[in-house]
């Protein structure tokens, strides 16, 4: 019998998608389930979008350039420049959602065995697509105690070696919704242009910051535009997780023009994705308003709830719709197993992200989980009710 890979046996499993098959069971038995695991938003589409998708009056189903459509990174451009973020329609690669991104930045800057330091704990996805890369990821921990503040910039440069050539980091952040501060981004360029280093900035969720405070894009950072790799997705704020269009921005031609070779062993991003995506940037302004004010209200209304149940810490997220959470049980795997396979109250349970799928250091997060607040509030509401009673009933309670 043949046998699979080592990259096979070293592909983490994600921590947010795992636990599926158990929801799919506990929903046969009847049983409805809050999802609180993955960033999915409840919030519908623009309208503006759909109907691009349902007046699709095309004969044929063709490919797109590799790059994507002109007129999408056209409007991408635009789009980034109210941002700040002055860029060449050239600078702008349409990929398959920023998962395809990340991915196709790794394999075009990257060698085997070559290190990436990232702030821990981090999407989990990252892991998955330096193992496909045959990168090596190096984590400099940071705490819940301090809201995951980005941990001093010594902790950084001790872990540098003649193999690191990157450092990647996210913000605001998934999954803690931390924002760095121009100070902490200032420190990150320092680094970065000392020792010659790409930085992958991973910025999904730009529209998504509630402390008043300023986003600083890495292409703000004088100094290193060559060296710097946007990773970018319209998933997230125009809840069009399905359709798969991100975008890999970059200033440096050498680094576009490798990624070009990935995008056209694809052959193109998905064509009716990219229809979706063009016209959900015009004109949705006030669909994004309404979208920001529910986040605002529900990121209250699910921190508020978590941090009166007893034994359970939250802090509060400045950005993203992501919070990690430190709960009182022995095992935060074995508690949303047992939410999913042995526990319910009156016919409802929770699916959540346990942490240590967010880290890479052995123990860590293991009393913590992801939570994700894209539910109404009356979910939420009723999801933070269903989680005391969980917690009341499970075996393995610490407090």
């Amino acid at each position: 019998m043949p046998k699979i890979s080592q990259r096979g046996k070293e592909m983490p499993s994600s921590p947010i998608r795992r636990l599926a098959p158990l929801a799919n069971e506990a929903k046969a038995r009847g049983v409805k389930v809050y999802h609180l695991n993955i960033g999915q938003p409840d919030l519908p589409t623009p309208q503006k979008a759909l109907d691009a998708l349902k007046n699709v009056d095309r004969k044929v189903l063709e490919y797109s350039p590799s790059q994507g459509f002109l007129s999408l990174r056209e409007k991408l451009q635009a789009y980034y420049r109210k941002f700040r973020i002055e860029l060449s329609v050239n600078d702008i690669i349409v990929t398959s959602g920023g998962s395809e991104a990340v991915l196709f930045a790794f394999l075009a800057c990257l060698n085997p065995g070559d290190e990436i330091i990232i702030p821990e704990p981090a999407y989990a996805n990252y892991m998955a697509f330096a193992v496909s890369a045959g990168a090596v990821i190096k984590t400099v921990p940071s705490s819940i105690e301090t809201g995951f503040a980005l941990p001093p910039v010594e902790k950084f440069e001790e872990l540098i070696t003649d193999r690191t050539k990157a450092i990647l980091i996210c913000n605001p952040n998934n999954p803690t919704g931390y924002l760095y501060s121009r100070k902490e981004m200032n420190q990150i360029r320092d680094l970065v242009k000392k020792y010659d280093l790409y930085l992958f900035s991973d910025e999904v969720y730009r529209e998504f910051i509630y402390t008043g405070s300023p986003y600083i894009s890495a292409c703000h950072l004088d100094g290193i535009e060559e060296n710097v790799v946007l990773i970018d997705s319209v998933s997230k704020r125009y809840s069009e997780c399905g359709i798969r269009i991100g975008a890999l921005v970059t200033k440096n031609k050498a680094v576009r023009d490798a990624v070009m070779k990935f995008c056209q062993a694809r052959l193109s991003p998905p064509l009716l994705g990219q229809i979706v995506a063009e016209a959900s940037i015009d004109g949705t302004e006030e669909y994004s308003a309404d979208v920001y004010e529910q986040y605002v209200e529900r990121r209250k209304c699910l921190v508020d709830g978590l941090n009166k149940i007893p034994g359970v810490y939250s802090p509060i997220p400045m950005g993203a719709f992501y919070t990690m959470v430190r709960l009182p049980v022995d095992d935060s795997e074995k508690f949303c197993k047992w939410c999913l396979t042995d526990f319910d109250y009156e016919g409802e349970t929770i699916m959540m992200a346990p942490a240590a799928g967010f880290y890479t250091t052995p123990g860590a997060g293991k009393d913590q989980v992801r939570l994700a607040y894209v539910l109404k509030k009356e979910d939420l509401n009723r999801a933070l009710f269903i989680l005391r009673k969980a917690l009341e009933a499970y075996p393995g309670l610490t407090l």
